[in-house]
């Protein structure tokens, strides 16, 4: 039986065949991969993103491995064929996450959708914020998007479909989005930020929260009809208050971080915000007969994966871990390349251990962050093509890997009188050459 070829192409086609050719050809479209020269395809180009974003290496080791595989090619010559490919890799990871995940029954979905902030090397504060919006079934990605720390968190940021229920956390809380989101035809889980979202009642009078659930009994449910509106009070919608309020240990723990989040800001914490802190509240578009105030505070509770999704990136992937400054061009290159490599990742684990439970629609049996590490260490050589090294690096290849010489610190030489007392009898020249 005759095996079919295998060199470092084809192994490298493994991880990358998830995207399909229209996809990687477009790299010619954005400008990403005009013409061959040292980097002679377009998937070359693809091992360069993946060993600079998805590995982390630097650009000079990206020129080491390069070499070993191909050509040499300077470590100058990687970065600037990598600042070119922001745009080709935005486009193609919003086109990983239109594959997956389907329609869920009666043509309902349901989403979760949050943000997570990225920094690079020296930042303080926040510099990048990727936003996702996720199947909560599946718990597939739908949607993934970059900004600067100039885009906040908002509902306005997504697009959704009709009859989709959307589960977001306090950020989003605001008028403006939640409309929007009507607009599409879809629904809305939200919690409840009085201070950022006021609710008004049918003749379009606001409605004290803390003055109506005072009297409300630990350990009860409430639900308040409500209307929102925008600011000019021109675009209303009904929706509905569900106010859970906690057992009173909870409730006094509540209220310490509250006093302790004001002690932080100096200010004074005023008592409405403190009898608030006591209740979990949801806002809905969803009436109480189609989905129970129980079952709306249930669902709420899993948001939670949309937090656990940015811990495996971050704590399995290094999703924070960019090296590249705020505005530069390899920022851009780098936090989408790691996405792009992030999803590859996923989609070859859920490949190989399809058999994990992992589905919100039934009892789960396990999760992937495992899974996901094991995945990630069996691409890593298939990245690197070590399988295809030369046995005995080129001189050319050791000169793009050997470390440079610092400004500041020269590197070291023994003195000749050293190398005279451990060579005696041969003058300091010869054993200058010999060394």
């Amino acid at each position: 039986m005759c095996l079919p070829p295998r060199d470092a192409d084809s192994v490298f086609e493994e991880i990358i065949q998830g995207l399909s050719e229209k996809e990687r050809e477009k790299a010619r479209e954005f400008k990403a991969f005009a013409r061959g020269r040292k980097i002679k395809t377009v998937e070359q180009l693809l091992r360069v993103v993946m060993l600079y974003c998805g590995l982390d290496r630097s650009a000079r080791e990206v020129a080491g491995v390069m070499g070993m595989l191909y050509e040499p090619i300077t470590e100058q010559s990687i970065l600037e064929r990598l600042r070119g490919c922001g745009p080709w890799l935005k486009a193609m990871v919003m086109e990983l996450v239109k594959v997956e995940a389907g329609v869920n029954w009666n043509g309902r979905r349901m989403s979760v959708v949050d943000a997570t902030t990225v920094n690079g090397p020296g930042a303080k504060g926040s510099e990048n914020r990727i936003h996702v919006r996720m199947e909560l079934v599946s718990l597939e990605f739908l949607e993934i998007h970059v900004t600067d720390h100039k885009t906040g968190e908002t509902l306005k940021n997504f697009r959704f479909e009709k009859g989709e229920v959307v589960i977001a956390d306090r950020g989003y809380s605001q008028a403006e989005g939640i409309l929007k989101v009507k607009e599409q035809g879809a629904e809305v889980v939200v919690r409840l930020n009085p201070q950022s979202l006021p609710v008004y009642n049918e003749a379009g009078e606001k409605i004290d929260l803390a003055k109506v659930l005072k009297e409300q009994k630990p350990e009860t449910i409430q639900t308040i009809r409500v209307e929102i509106q925008d600011r000019k009070g021109e675009r209303k919608e009904e929706a509905y208050v569900h106010a859970y309020r906690l057992r009173p240990k909870a409730a006094e723990q509540a209220r310490r971080k509250c006093r302790k989040r004001s002690s932080k800001r100096k200010s004074t914490v005023a008592e409405a915000t403190l009898l608030l802190a006591e209740f979990v509240l949801l806002i809905t578009t969803l009436p109480p007969e189609e989905l129970s105030a129980e079952a709306v505070l249930q669902l709420y509770r899993c948001r939670w994966q949309v937090e656990l999704a940015f811990k495996k990136w971050k704590s399995v992937l290094d999703v924070d871990a960019l090296r590249a400054k705020q505005g530069s061009a390899l920022a851009q290159v780098w936090l989408y390349g790691k996405l792009l490599y992030a999803l590859l990742v996923n989609r070859r684990m859920r490949h190989q251990f399809g058999e994990i439970n992992d589905e919100l629609d039934q009892e789960r049996t396990a999760t992937w962050w495992r899974a996901m590490a094991l995945t990630a260490e069996v691409m890593r050589p298939l990245i690197t093509g070590v399988e295809f090294w030369p046995r005995k690096a080129s001189a050319d290849q050791v000169h793009v890997l050997a470390e440079r010489p610092r400004r500041r610190r020269q590197l070291q030489t023994l003195p000749d009188e050293v190398i005279a007392f451990l060579t005696p009898g041969v003058s300091s020249q010869s054993k200058a050459l010999a060394l």
